[in-house]
């Protein structure tokens, strides 16, 4: 599926219908996906970071960008990546990477180094220039940092949405976005807006009636296969599981 197709998916949607995103972490999870019959797939850098051995935003970019291209390279089915806040280079470099990688969108997020928010004016400008370098060859989702970094008033995320899409971005994510918070958001603006669940409601569905055009992850499918196989590895460790065939 080519960038255009890709970027279609996030129009025209039903809003009891978002866009559903796995997360895959590595091929194998990213096959599972692809299988299953999503139409995309959207890595979260947590977890592949966690399956590189790494704690969040401290992979190197080398091997974030590897990682990708493996993803990419057993599916059928278009791949985001999560390129987190773009490794420091500059956006000519970048652009280059990602697209080297088969990926055809990127999530970009809008904090910098010791996890404090970025001047949206600025950030605004940067992404201005992915987009000159890219094009229409990265569909690029900028991610609006808020709600993680303490501001509960959604006017902060509503002006840096609105910077973001003016340079170029193609959808916003107001990453911990509450329902108040995602309905404040689809109240200024018409362009998608990603979001991710919590634990509980609201659903995948009411979700999109809220606002939201598709639905990532994050680490979430990453922790819970890892649960799954801790589970797991007691019960081979206590001796009450034995493997088919033995």
């Amino acid at each position: 599926m080519t960038v255009e197709a890709f970027r279609a998916l996030h129009h025209d949607r039903a809003p009891e219908d978002p866009l559903v995103l796995p997360g895959p972490w590595d091929a194998a999870s990213a096959r599972v996906f692809a299988e299953a019959g999503f139409p995309a797939l959207a890595t979260p850098s947590a977890g592949v970071s966690a399956s590189l051995g790494y704690a969040d935003g401290q992979t190197p970019a080398d091997e974030m960008f590897a990682a990708v291209a493996r993803i990419v390279r057993v599916v059928d089915v278009p791949v985001s990546a999560d390129v987190e806040d773009g490794y420091g280079l500059p956006p000519k470099e970048l652009v280059a990477r990602i697209l080297d990688t088969g990926a055809v969108g990127c999530n970009l997020e809008d904090s910098g180094p010791g996890k404090r928010l970025k001047d949206p004016r600025r950030h605004a400008d940067w992404l201005a220039e992915v987009r000159a370098e890219a094009g229409d060859r990265l569909f690029v989702n900028a991610r609006v940092d808020s709600f993680i970094r303490g501001a509960s008033d959604p006017a902060d995320a509503i002006v840096r949405a609105r910077l973001y899409l003016a340079a170029g971005a193609d959808c916003v994510y107001p990453i911990g976005a509450r329902p108040e918070g995602l309905v404040a958001l689809r109240a200024e603006i018409t362009a998608p807006i990603n979001a991710a669940p919590y634990p509980g409601p609201p659903s995948i569905s009411e979700l999109g009636r809220l606002g939201a055009t598709r639905i990532t992850f994050g680490p979430a499918l990453h922790d819970h296969s890892t649960a799954s196989l801790r589970a797991l590895a007691q019960t081979l460790r206590t001796a009450r599981f034995s493997p088919a065939g033995d």
